[in-house]
């Protein structure tokens, strides 16, 4: 026995039981490949047209279209003689948000990371600090898994990148051991408060807490900085990132296959998104 503490189950018994109707649905291969098959066909297709794509009779076609439009995955509407089934469009969303729910990842998440070192304070970046923060950058790089870059950018260009209000660096014993900041992913209005982030900490001093410093920094002056969405690309292999973002709030969207080319090998990265309601957003 553990001794752990369950918190109190927050998926309501009907939304349970309607994501339990969608799941039994599709617990039979035959069915799923059928919902495959008319999710790819944008246009529609005709129940002739899956049984033969699926090389089975017209009987056992009808009976699996029947029970996906029964649950809503498919519409069905007559042209002449034909049956023509098509994707139900909601679902294309719902059923995704349904696995999430289910597994917790649409519960609420942590503002920001936890038990902060007391020995590692952050101020904002200034131009003394560049030559410390260019060299922890090539530090980053030589792990092999922190960045596509193979040389550190020149000052002048991640100056001009950067947003100036979101720049920070770490301090230990009054030395920079790392630093983090922010930059636009668009040049549009809408996307003003869009920013893409990065977080970088001295070799020697990974696993102290610096990187959890940077990022409630990070995080909590983008709340009240008017970015109401962060973003950040990191090799699948740097699980210590990921599970660092994601305790500052950041979810995973998704998984970026073969994205990019570093030395000759193509690397997949997980693509994180933290947001925040407090900022009201322009619309395009």
């Amino acid at each position: 026995m553990s001794g752990m503490t369950l918190a109190p189950v927050d998926l309501p018994l009907a939304e349970a039981a309607t994501y339990a109707d969608w799941f039994s649905c599709l617990a039979e291969p035959t069915r799923v490949r059928l919902l495959h098959a008319v999710a790819t066909a944008p246009s529609g297709v005709t129940v002739g047209e899956l049984t033969e794509a699926l090389g089975i009779s017209q009987s056992t076609c009808s009976h699996h279209v029947r029970k996906l439009a029964d649950i809503g995955f498919v519409r069905l509407r007559r042209e002449r003689t034909a049956t023509i089934v098509s994707v139900n469009p909601a679902c294309c969303t719902g059923f995704p948000q349904a696995a999430d729910a289910v597994m917790g990842l649409l519960a609420p998440r942590p503002c920001c990371p936890g038990d902060l070192p007391a020995d590692v304070t952050v101020r904002p970046m200034t131009g003394d600090d560049w030559d410390a923060v260019l060299r922890i950058y090539g530090e980053g790089i030589e792990t092999g898994i922190a960045t596509f870059e193979t040389t550190v950018p020149s000052r002048e260009t991640l100056d001009a990148h950067w947003l100036p209000g979101h720049r920070w660096v770490a301090l230990l014993d009054g030395e920079v051991v790392g630093w983090t900041a922010a930059a636009p992913v668009s040049t549009r209005d809408c996307y003003a408060g869009v920013a893409e982030t990065s977080v970088y900490v001295g070799a020697a001093h990974r696993g102290r807490g610096v990187g959890k410093a940077l990022l409630h920094k990070q995080v909590t002056a983008a709340d009240r900085g008017s970015i109401w969405t962060l973003q950040t690309s990191v090799f699948t292999e740097n699980r210590t990132s990921i599970a660092l973002h994601q305790s500052a709030g950041y979810r995973t969207v998704g998984v970026r296959e073969r994205i990019a080319e570093r030395n000759g090998t193509w690397h997949d990265t997980v693509l994180l998104e933290r947001r925040t309601d407090a900022v009201e957003r322009p619309r395009c």
